[in-house]
């Protein structure tokens, strides 16, 4: 079951939206790991390992869970930059955010996202978007 494990990547701002996500796995009894970026300048460090202050997080079996509005670099910058690096370019990534725009999803989906899903208002429907997100990692083939 370890070559299963799919190391997850948090890119989220809103420290309530990061407590419903930790949340959420436990009670979907989602034991993969969880790592948490601020923004996407944090995320970038953490996967690329150049920086001391951020955990360094496996470079395989991987996926990013991010959010699109946050400070400093936002999602759609973040998406840029992962698409241009050789070596993260073929991450997949799920845009979780609370961004209904039609810009926003258009230029997701043109970064190749895997999905682009709006925020449930609820922590029950939130919970369920998590377990239906661990279904489908069960299912993919992640390198």
């Amino acid at each position: 079951m370890e070559d299963r494990i799919v190391n997850v990547l948090l890119v989220e701002d809103d420290e309530v939206d990061v407590m419903n996500v930790q949340r959420a796995f436990k009670r979907s009894n989602i034991t993969n790991p969880l790592y948490v970026a601020n923004n996407g300048l944090e995320a970038l460090s953490m996967l690329r390992g150049n920086d001391d202050r951020y955990d360094r997080i496996p470079g395989h079996r991987r996926i990013i869970l991010l959010d699109i509005n946050m400070p400093k670099m936002n999602g759609i910058e973040f998406l840029h930059e992962l698409r241009q690096d050789d070596e993260l370019s073929a991450t997949p990534v799920v845009v979780l955010t609370t961004s209904d725009e039609d810009q926003d999803r258009v230029e997701a989906y043109r970064l190749n996202v895997a999905g682009y899903i709006l925020k449930p208002v609820t922590f029950t429907n939130f919970a369920e978007v998590m377990a239906a997100l661990n279904k489908y990692w069960a299912l993919c083939e992640i390198p």
